[in-house]
């Protein structure tokens, strides 16, 4: 089957010799929700530019549904809803006019979703944009993504800026409408409750590569973090080259290990190694887990 959405080998930089993008393969089936997550110039952003057509990369090639979109860009967008945290709305029409525009462009456009969501965010078609708040505006850009009703659906950090009660209600909005009847989304977020809520996979970019690439189940269920003296192993190169070891940073006198399986498979299988020297395996919150993995730098 076709992926809705792949990247195969990507590259792309902005000044010479400092690539953004530094190989990176993903692949996102038809259903997925997958949360992309990085600290910022993790290349997030660049890469959903790339996959909307509105950069190109230097090497690699992206595909989406099968088609290029930079050589098929109309077929391409008619069959993709898309916000982005910065994304302009022109200012001077009303909600009504934005939506007839986009009304005339998308024949599939469902006009019952458009009523249901204008009710559920109390938005006024008379209503000029100019004099919309952030949020209203965002959800205005979310009514023009959604009711052409996308096979697929990306959200480059939506509801950044948003209060905690409109950032629920504009992700569950999104996801509720769409993801029942099997559309793929995509979203980059900075926020992990959003993740936790939302997603059922998790990309991890940092530094222009894919670190971590896995259903987020299986993260939450198989993955903990060890804390190991010093002592125990002054060679971190010992820990590193244990199978299932993803990640190892020095803390003060003791090494955080990032580490596959169950908090007791792990302490035999270190313990075993290293012996019975102060080892402690502990579950992480899914945002602590992810900071230790960037080596204590928050998304």
């Amino acid at each position: 089957m076709i992926p809705v959405l792949e990247w195969l080998d990507v590259y792309r930089s902005f000044q010479r010799g400092v690539p953004v993008l530094n190989g990176v393969s993903i692949s996102i089936a038809e259903g997925e929700v997958v949360g992309l997550l990085g600290r910022n110039g993790a290349g997030k952003t660049t890469l959903i530019n790339i996959a909307m057509g509105m950069l190109f990369p230097e090497r690699g090639s992206v595909r989406l549904f099968g088609l290029s979109p930079m050589e098929e860009p109309v077929a391409v967008k008619k069959r993709v809803g898309y916000v982005s945290e910065d994304q302009i709305i022109p200012s001077f029409p009303t909600i009504g006019e934005i939506l007839a525009l986009h009304r005339s462009l998308f024949p599939q456009w469902d006009e019952s979703m458009e009523r249901d969501l204008l009710d559920r965010f109390s938005l006024s078609l008379r209503s000029r944009i100019q004099f919309l708040s952030k949020g209203q505006a965002r959800q205005v850009a979310l009514l023009c993504a959604v009711c052409h009703r996308p096979e697929l659906l990306i959200l480059d950090e939506p509801a950044g800026g948003l209060d905690p009660a409109a950032r629920r209600e504009f992700l569950e909005t999104s996801v509720r409408l769409l993801n029942r009847e099997g559309t793929t989304i995509l979203f980059s977020s900075h926020n992990m409750t959003d993740v936790e809520r939302i997603a059922s996979r998790v990309v991890l970019l940092d530094a222009g590569k894919v670190r971590l690439d896995r259903q987020l189940d299986n993260i939450r269920e198989g993955t903990c973090m060890a804390i190991i003296p010093r002592a125990s192993a002054p060679d971190p190169g010992v820990i590193a080259g244990m199978p299932g070891c993803l990640r190892v940073r020095e803390a003060f006198d003791e090494w955080h290990v990032v580490v596959e399986g169950s908090r007791d498979s792990v302490q035999e299988r270190l313990t075993a190694v290293l012996g019975h020297n102060g080892i402690r395996c502990v579950a992480l919150p899914l945002e602590e887990l992810f900071i230790e993995f960037l080596g204590g730098d928050r998304l």
